[in-house]
């Protein structure tokens, strides 16, 4: 029995609605996206430094330790530090991001430190364990968190040291650890802020790309109304005032029906010229956006129904944070775009065997964002461009080379969804503009 309609047309339009918040709630910002990842990775190998120093400032410590109770403390100190430094090593994609959401948390690896160096002394081997929180601190606050935590640290070393009647907290050795923790917190500063600008450049270079790229895409333009205009209008213009030249030499020699005839001629070439040149100038206007460019939704909005309305399969159109406006689109970046779409909605109709499409369109973080997606089949496994290539399936490498050359990333694959396949498309709006937008300097972005 085949499924109902309006049940069908429901279960559709939920699920646009589902990816469209999905889709919302995807970061957009891939150098953005670089820095979190950095920052984070960074973090990790902190804990794995810790783990390591743990392991091998261990034996000397205790063996340097009293037999008896202090033993016992220091190795129950010892066990505490390394078993939590190892599950946030280990696991640190489920456990990290509570602690960088979190930052205060890092009071508590600031706790784990102060019983190392109650048990074991700031003067063992195990004391240098403590300059990971300082680190950690400069990777995920900044300079204000590794101000507090190396002060926190220095505080609680020269604690140690007035509670302890038999440590001497003079000199350079009792200056050394507090010197260390110092140091660590500048060069988490120092790594964190390297990252950002590392970030920022590579966001910078690929809005630069994507610019570069629809201005290339543009000037292409250009030059294919210049030879249109070559090979149409000059040809015309030029046979027209062969024509003419012909008839004002030869007209006294002519009877007057030759005379009528070859002012025929000259006539409709001249006709044939002024059309041609009106074509050229309104794609020429069209083109290059003196109109002031394509309304890319509306257009994705059309192609959706249209496609509804010539194929059995229905194609649902959304639009991405309603709240955020889309720019005009220069018409040459607009036709690669459309036509991706196009593409990507005849692709599944013709390989995927869906039951429903969904085209999503809008801006999120300063990305201009198009998207098909189809609950079809998918793509086989192993599926590569060389292999589409060589088989000559050449859809999906026409959507590639066109994202390409106009500066666009492209992914193409299931998503988020359990199947099926998403073609999705992304260009700065930098690109459109002209103008970059904003850096993003926000206080905690590993928070995010």
């Amino acid at each position: 029995m085949p499924p109902d309609p309006k049940t069908l047309l429901a279960s559709t339009t939920d699920l646009a609605t589902d990816l469209a918040r999905a889709h919302t709630d995807t970061p957009a910002t891939p150098a953005f996206a670089i820095q979190v990842n950095a920052l984070q990775a960074m973090c990790r190998q902190v804990f794995g430094f810790r783990l390591a120093m743990i392991a091998i400032a261990t034996p000397y410590a205790i063996a340097h330790t009293a037999p008896g109770l202090p033993t016992w403390f220091i190795g129950a100190a010892i066990l505490v530090t390394f078993m939590g430094s190892y599950v946030l090593f280990r696991d640190w994609e489920r456990f990290g991001p509570v602690l960088l959401r979190h930052p205060w948390l890092l009071a508590v690896d600031a706790l784990f430190g102060s019983l190392l160096l109650i048990t074991a002394t700031p003067e063992s081997t195990l004391a240098y364990v403590t300059v990971c929180t300082p680190l950690l601190a400069g990777l995920v606050q900044g300079w204000r968190g590794a101000a507090v935590f190396a002060a926190l640290q220095v505080v609680i070393v020269f604690g140690v040291y007035a509670t302890v009647p038999t440590l001497e907290a003079g000199g350079a050795t009792g200056l050394l650890l507090p010197g260390f923790c110092v140091i660590a917190g500048a060069v988490g500063v120092a790594l964190r802020n390297l990252l950002l600008r590392f970030g920022t450049a590579t966001q910078a270079l690929t809005e630069t790309r994507a610019r570069l790229a629809v201005n290339e895409a543009v000037e292409g333009e250009r030059t294919r109304l210049a030879r249109e205009m070559h090979d149409s209008v000059a040809k015309t213009l030029h046979g027209l005032a062969l024509a003419a030249d012909g008839l004002a030499c030869s007209a006294d020699r002519m009877d007057p029906p030759t005379v009528r005839h070859h002012a025929e001629l000259v006539a409709r070439a001249a006709r044939r010229a002024a059309a041609e040149s009106r074509e050229l100038l309104t794609d020429l206007r069209r083109e290059q956006g003196l109109e002031g460019g394509v309304d890319l939704v509306a257009e994705l909005e059309a192609q959706a129904a249209d496609f509804t309305a010539h194929h059995p399969v229905r194609a649902t159109f959304r639009r991405l944070a309603e709240d955020t406006p889309v720019p005009l689109v220069p018409q040459a970046v607009a036709r690669h775009l459309l036509t991706v779409a196009s593409e990507a909605l005849e692709n599944a109709h013709r390989h995927a065997a869906p039951t429903y499409l969904v085209v999503l369109a809008g801006v999120r973080d300063d990305v201009l964002r198009v998207s098909v997606y189809d609950d079809g089949c998918g793509l086989p496994a192993g599926t590569t461009l060389e292999s589409l290539r060589r088989a000559g399936h050449f859809g999906l490498v026409g959507m590639v080379e066109r994202a390409a050359s106009i500066g666009a990333r492209i992914r193409i694959g299931r998503g988020r969804a359990k199947r099926g396949t998403e073609v999705r498309v992304e260009l700065p709006l930098a690109a459109l503009t002209g103008v970059p937008p904003p850096a993003r300097t926000p206080a905690d972005p590993v928070a995010d």
